[in-house]
């Protein structure tokens, strides 16, 4: 190896460099990250500086990052996966193409981000949590006649006819959320009665899960149905809109993270993974807008994240709602029922 190099020309002093530099340099650690590009970016930025590793870093959404960790599955090229709801790692875990870790940060997290860990058996684990919620422009409100919005009923009121919007469930992991937090809090055959009456009073099948909060802060509608954390931007930007749980309860997203089996940098990759669960790190979010509610207990919350909080949240049963074939059964029944019924 020396004598190849000195056969390049290289002086002595850049030659031993060189060949110290091959003997102990780490190649980077492979991060896939679900999350938005700038939340991304910052966590990156911030671990790079502590001169730990370095980190090669690929945004990808969650099903995309879930696709190609199934095909690389035995040849592995990504080490950490960070982000997005939890329902494709919980797959990636029953498919054994993660890795079983138990961080010693995991006594500092909540103990929602712990439960993803144990039913998981250790292959991810919770990071933050977003709760699902309704949207209303209280400007518009007023001039059809109602007050407020506090429940889920209150959606199907009469005076909101055209008036609601919400995403696909097909394309949007916010709306197969509501999915199947409405099946959970009313039974499978109330529910779909509930999503067939609301119906009625829906305008627009969005592609997006946060373009409710756009179309509500815009008055071109005056109630959707989103994750809580999405209309907290807007909220905190002076658009004339209102966010609230339902009071009949709610279901929540838990994004995760995990270390993917046979990664190639698996040392760096879970010192990493303990980097990442730290409130340091777990601070980052709000520091770039990203309000969903961190996982570990000691990171300071801003006051408008409390009614995240403090919504009442059910037992979302992410096993079983997560799982493939519950999914395509429960979104054929709602395409069957209730996307193509008439208004």
């Amino acid at each position: 190896m020396a004598f190849g190099l000195a056969r390049l020309g290289l002086p002595a002093a850049a030659l031993a460099a060189t060949i110290a530099f091959g003997a102990n340099a780490q190649s980077p650690i492979s991060f896939v990250c679900s999350a938005q590009e700038e939340y991304c970016q910052a966590l990156v930025t911030a671990y790079e500086r502590t001169g730990a590793a370095r980190i090669a870093m690929v945004r990808k959404s969650t099903g995309e990052a879930y696709a190609q960790i199934r095909a690389e599955a035995g040849s592995p090229k990504v080490d950490l996966w960070w982000g997005g709801t939890g329902d494709p790692h919980l797959q990636a875990a029953l498919e054994q193409l993660t890795e079983p870790y138990r961080s010693p940060m995991l006594a500092q997290l909540h103990d929602w981000a712990q439960k993803q860990a144990e039913r998981s058996n250790y292959r991810t684990v919770g990071i933050y949590a977003g709760a699902l919620g309704i949207v209303y422009n209280p400007e518009i409100l007023p001039k059809r006649g109602m007050k407020e919005i506090r429940c889920w009923s209150d959606l199907l009121d009469s005076r909101l006819k055209d008036e609601v919007q919400v995403a696909d469930p097909n394309s949007s992991g916010t709306a197969y959320t509501m999915l199947a937090t409405l099946v959970q809090i009313m039974g499978e055959d109330k529910g779909f009665e509930y999503m067939r009456k609301l119906h009625v009073n829906v305008n627009q099948y969005t592609k997006s899960g946060g373009a409710p909060v756009k179309a509500a802060a815009l008055g071109e509608t005056t109630a959707g149905i989103v994750f809580m954390s999405d209309a907290l931007v807007s909220i905190l930007a002076k658009a004339p809109i209102k966010s609230v749980a339902p009071c009949e309860g709610t279901g929540y997203e838990v994004g995760s993270m995990s270390l993917i089996k046979g990664a190639r940098n698996m040392e760096a990759a879970r010192k990493l993974y303990d980097w990442l669960l730290g409130p340091d790190a777990q601070a980052i979010g709000i520091s770039v807008k990203s309000y969903q509610v961190p996982a570990n207990r000691a990171v300071p919350l801003p006051p408008d994240i409390a009614p995240l909080v403090d919504a009442k949240l059910i037992e979302y049963d992410f096993g079983k709602y997560g799982s493939p074939a519950e999914r395509t059964r429960l979104l054929a029944r709602w395409d069957r029922e209730v996307k193509s019924a008439p208004r």
